[in-house]
């Protein structure tokens, strides 16, 4: 025989089973998050995210330390961030920008072209330089290129707020003086190194320059660079296949362990003196 259907059955269920019995009750548990309040609360978590990214991104920079809070807000807030992806071009001799580039994340290229079409790498910058310096003495940026070798995020900043907020400034504009006095040794260094290095000088210093620069690891086996052989060539002003050629000798020695798209150096010490540093 078919027992009939049960119309109390719902007795048998404990009154706790529901956790709240009424939609009221949900207020003794605070803001239901698709309430407008709560809404606007995670709103304001992002934007003082947002403005945490922004100050962190000016407090990186030497030429920043002797600012507060405040004033580092102040130029941030004048320099929104961009986004540029690996192998673009910043700026260029046909593309110049008239803007002050504050690099947050990845690595830069700075190079020239001559006129028998030679590469000569500048500078490889990593977070918290800045470039396009140019524009800091008043000239524009005629001979150089800017490349992203990885992908970069970067705070711009213009003429008018340069002039407004660093330069108007004695004590940015104190280290400014000392920051382009550096830049400027690098650069002899490099133009040193295209006349009077060979190439596998020139290679040897480039991955030391980048070792240099590359965050120390606790553990591995040496100082790894993301790098592939094409960039190595850029980088040390001399074609792809001499690159590798090079690198396959310096692997054989000891010296580099070759990856796809990576280089570890793993004895900084032999690579600096064949680099003759």
């Amino acid at each position: 025989m078919t027992r009939p259907f049960d119309t109390n059955i719902h007795e048998a269920v404990p009154e706790t089973y529901c956790l709240v019995q009424r939609l009221e009750d949900l207020e003794v548990c605070g803001a239901r998050p698709w309430a407008s309040g709560r809404r606007e609360e995670l709103a304001d978590v992002e934007r003082r995210g947002q403005r945490s990214e922004d100050l962190w991104c000016m407090a990186e920079v030497d030429i920043f330390s002797d600012l507060n809070e405040r004033e580092i807000g102040a130029i941030a807030a004048a320099a929104p961030m961009r986004q540029f992806a690996p192998g673009e071009i910043l700026f260029s001799p046909p593309q110049p920008m008239e803007s002050l580039f504050i690099l947050k994340q990845g690595r830069v290229r700075i190079f020239r072209v001559a006129l028998d079409g030679r590469v000569l790498t500048t500078a490889i910058l990593t977070p918290g330089t800045i470039f396009g310096e140019m524009l800091l003495l008043g000239q524009q940026m005629h001979e150089n290129f800017a490349e992203a070798l990885d992908e970069i995020t970067v705070c711009v900043m213009s003429r008018t707020d340069v002039q407004r907020f660093l330069l108007s400034d004695a004590r940015i504009a104190a280290r400014i003086s000392e920051f382009l006095g550096k830049r400027v040794s690098l650069l002899e260094r490099r133009l040193a190194d295209t006349v009077f290095k060979s190439v596998p000088q020139r290679i040897a210093g480039t991955l030391c320059l980048l070792a240099d620069q590359a965050p120390r690891r606790t553990l591995g086996r040496g100082i790894q660079i993301q790098l592939t052989h094409e960039q190595v060539a850029a980088l040390s002003g001399t074609s792809r296949e001499t690159a590798t050629k090079i690198l396959n000798e310096y692997a054989v020695q000891g010296m580099v362990h070759l990856g796809r798209g990576r280089i570890t150096i793993t004895d900084l010490a032999r690579l600096a003196a064949e680099a003759g540093e």
